[in-house]
């Protein structure tokens, strides 16, 4: 007994010294002046045996930001298969007139919850040759020279509601805040080219839009600043055709674009259609409409997306909210035949539980994030990350999808300090709230899961930023046996 208190004391003295370093850190970051009254969660784990090595508020319920797509891009991997496709289906309904060559019917696109259909982060995938252009040489090959009839769209694999209840005004007609449906195309986003004077507080214009959308009106309240930054904002439904654009833009500015989602996606692709098709001279004499295909629909293409895999390396090195909601209705797509956020969240919550992890106290209200309804603890993001890294046959994937310092939403980390793909990490971040966790592996090669979850803070970013870097910095040089 006496030899195993000796033993026990010597290594524990071993580790306190080496947290006594780290901790030092985290109570200097808790001392801070801008950190007052602020929420603090860090947990620390060592891999090799999925014992916790530091932990301070390791169940403090957090606002996590976008760190809650590890929670679900891994069930999502896990779920559904990293070789999982999305499909989108061109078909018609009605009959081809034998001696004019014209679809007495309609002609439909059927969403099937691609979130990367044109995506910017896909500029190969679809655009070799472009997805429109084999649509319209599909109708080709099938005879159709005209359509009496109209260009439809299904959406109805999705609920209507594309924007999860606990978004906020100031997110969802900005390019972040992109609402998931059946039908996506180019990220749900486009763009607002501004123009400002050579003075401060000055009315800046709309010099065009991009890709157009004929039926959307703009009321541009934004001015020009000194700020060398774009402090614009786009208000507007996600079913609305009016939006407000209040903010400012720097001076001087000939060309200034802005992001805005997309409030109908699903209609601007199919006039997009429609257009090319009427450019070649194949009329089509309706509108755009929607409805939900019969069984009597006949296909005619089919467009599949990249895997899953690499939507989840892109949803999570970039952070694209809009990847994450598409994967939460996908779920439950799969499961009920109806994409619906909620149900969603039910059967990643489930398959979590089902994992071993407590989630009574894992509140989800989107996949993404972006509500500030949603908490979850430390202790919950590192159950993750260590299941995911010990236990799941897709590791390497999961692992490869975070983003390492110098890149992605890791953009600010100095990629000098973590060398050797020493650190892969997920960031989130939204006003008084920051958030870090991933994969560490130390100088002397101990690797470690870890959560730094921090809210309510009254510090710049940008210097908090720093200072989580210092910590990680720190973790790295001594590991959890170094002294």
């Amino acid at each position: 007994m006496r030899i195993f208190l000796v033993l026990f004391f010597f290594f524990a003295g071993r580790v306190c010294s080496c947290q006594s370093l780290f901790d030092q850190k985290v109570k200097e970051l808790q001392a801070h002046p801008l950190m007052k009254g602020a929420g603090t969660g860090i947990v620390v784990v060592d891999i090799s045996n999925d014992s916790v090595v530091y932990a301070f508020h390791p169940d403090q319920l957090m606002v996590p930001a976008s760190t809650l797509k590890l929670v679900s891009s891994a069930a999502a991997l896990e779920i559904l298969g990293p070789a999982y496709r999305f499909k989108t289906h061109l078909a018609y309904s009605g009959q081809i007139h034998r001696q004019t060559h014209f679809l007495d019917g309609d002609l439909l696109i059927i969403g099937g919850g691609d979130p990367a259909l044109g995506s910017a982060y896909f500029p190969d995938f679809y655009r070799n040759p472009p997805f429109l252009d084999q649509w319209v040489q599909s109708l080709i090959l099938k005879g159709i020279r005209g359509i009496n009839g109209n260009l439809c769209i299904d959406e109805s694999a999705y609920e209507e509601q594309r924007v999860p209840p606990g978004w906020v005004w100031e997110d969802i007609g900005n390019y972040y805040g992109a609402g998931a449906g059946a039908l996506a195309v180019h990220d749900n986003m486009f763009r607002i080219t501004l123009q400002s004077g050579d003075e401060a507080g000055e009315p800046v214009s709309i010099i065009y839009v991009d890709p157009w959308a004929e039926e959307l009106k703009f009321e541009n309240y934004a001015t020009s600043s000194e700020k060398n930054s774009d402090q614009a904002y786009v208000y507007g439904s996600p079913w609305g055709d009016l939006l407000k654009i209040r903010g400012t833009i720097p001076v001087n500015r000939d060309r200034f674009p802005i992001k805005a989602s997309l409030p109908e996606p699903g209609i601007v692709l199919a006039k997009m259609l429609k257009s090319k098709l009427e450019r070649i001279h194949i009329p089509v004499s309706g509108n755009v409409k929607r409805r939900t295909a019969g069984e009597k629909t006949v296909p005619i293409h089919e467009v599949v997306s990249p895997p899953l895999s690499a939507i989840v390396k892109v949803l999570n090195h970039e952070s694209v909210n809009l990847f994450a909601e598409h994967l939460v209705k996908q779920l439950a797509w799969e499961k009920n035949g109806l994409g619906t956020t909620r149900e969603g969240v039910r059967i990643i919550r489930d398959f979590w539980s089902q994992k071993g992890l407590d989630t009574t106290t894992l509140f989800m209200e989107d996949g993404s994030g972006l509500s500030r309804s949603n908490a979850l603890s430390p202790r919950h993001l590192t159950e993750i990350l260590l299941y995911m890294k010990n236990e799941s046959p897709h590791s390497e994937l999961f692992t490869g999808s975070l983003p390492e310092p110098g890149e992605g939403t890791l953009i600010f980390f100095d990629p000098a300090r973590f060398p050797n793909q020493s650190l892969r990490c997920k960031s989130g971040s939204m006003t008084r709230v920051r958030c870090f966790a991933g994969y560490l592996v130390t100088v002397t090669g101990e690797e470690l899961a870890f959560s730094i979850m921090l809210n309510n803070f009254s510090m710049k970013q940008s210097e908090l930023i720093e200072k989580v870097e210092d910590l990680l910095v720190t973790l790295r040089k001594k590991g959890i046996r170094q002294p």
